[in-house]
């Protein structure tokens, strides 16, 4: 028998995947998984959720996110209609990204992860 097998997590899991009819694959999931789980996404998506939405704030906020990082992110994210790029013909010229519908839709993906890191995970390593 698998530790916590009998136990109640392992009971809830049993629940769940009866309530939801889950299977062990499936591609929508695997494709999301691989679009949010890259690199300095999710931080992205959380500065997003939280307001920011200049590129020197990113930056500024996400300790360790490199230029050239943010850059392709921000164009991953787009091309998959996450987020919204505004440019304003000001001088010096601004750029804005914004989420759309789609990636404002994490914010409840987001918040769980977030209860279960803070559950599950110690950043101490410890």
């Amino acid at each position: 028998m698998f530790p916590g097998a009998g136990d109640s997590a392992g009971g809830r899991v049993e629940v769940m995947a009866q309530e939801q009819e889950l299977t062990a694959y499936c591609a929508t999931y695997q494709r999301a998984v691989e679009i949010i789980g890259r690199r300095w996404t999710g931080e992205i998506i959380r500065a997003l959720l939280a307001g920011k939405s200049r590129f020197s704030e990113f930056t500024a906020t996400i300790p360790g996110l490199s230029d050239r990082l943010l850059s392709e992110r921000m164009k991953e994210l787009e091309a998959e209609g996450i987020v919204s790029r505004c440019v304003s013909p000001d001088t010096p010229v601004r750029v804005d990204y914004r989420l759309t519908d789609k990636g404002g839709d994490l914010l409840e993906v987001v918040d769980a992860l977030e209860a279960w890191a803070n559950r599950w995970i110690n950043v101490d390593g410890g």
